[in-house]
């Protein structure tokens, strides 16, 4: 294995040292694609389990004495800031007292609730969101960014043997198997970012399903005084 590794490691390099301006574009067009894939998924998983890990919280919420205790215990728990917006807003919305000349004026409390908790969970969603864009576009382009590089190199690899005069297996190999290398980089760089993707993309789905349940309660009890379902 880490004879291979060497190998592969020294068809790399000669592949950059053979290369041209557009070898080496490519190569570091799958630098940078990697290491902002990576930098999300390190950041995003990092967010991911702590809001996981306080969604536990929302159940102990309604448990609490006075909805102000509830906002401040779950405050504690939301590191993340994901679910503690959505209660601190609709109490806050719940008390206003709108001033006669504005548009709250002539609105419904429960509708002026209601789009505050909508508000909120839109900003929510938003941020979950933020990032998956570019693991999609990493995940969906780096295998063919990775395969032009191959066939540039191809093509080099001809032309330099068709200058030559002579067609020799070995002359051929050597070249055609360095610049299959950036295939395998490209597969390399988009394989954990679509992995990324769908895992994001199932905890953001979970969450959401979450804030639309707590946005329903708070408004079913500020509304009436009673949480859905007790």
């Amino acid at each position: 294995m880490n004879s291979t590794v060497a190998e592969q490691g020294l068809g790399l390099a000669h592949y950059w040292a053979q290369g041209d301006a557009v070898s080496h574009a490519v190569a570091y067009a799958l630098l940078i694609m990697s290491i902002l894939s990576w930098y999300y998924i390190l950041s995003k998983g990092w967010s991911s389990w702590r809001i996981r890990r306080s969604a536990a919280a929302l159940e102990g919420f309604w448990q609490a004495p006075t909805l102000i205790d509830a906002i401040a215990a779950i405050k504690l728990a939301d590191t993340e800031n994901v679910y503690t917006p959505l209660a601190a807003q609709s109490a806050e919305a719940a008390n206003i007292k709108p001033h006669a000349n504005s548009l709250n004026a002539n609105t419904d409390p429960g509708e002026l609730i209601t789009r505050t908790l909508r508000q909120e969970i839109n900003r929510v969603s938003a941020r979950l969101e933020s990032g998956l864009t570019l693991l999609a576009s990493v995940g969906s382009t780096a295998p063919f960014i990775g395969l032009f590089g191959t066939v540039w190199g191809i093509y080099h690899a001809l032309v330099a043997v068709s200058a030559s005069g002579t067609v020799q297996i070995d002359k051929v190999a050597g070249p055609v198997g360095e610049a299959l290398i950036m295939t395998a980089l490209g597969l390399a760089v988009a394989i954990p970012a679509v992995l990324a993707y769908n895992a994001f993309t199932r905890v953001n789905r979970v969450t959401l399903a979450e804030l639309d349940a707590f946005a329903h309660d708070l408004h079913a009890y500020l509304t009436t005084g009673a949480r859905v379902g007790k």
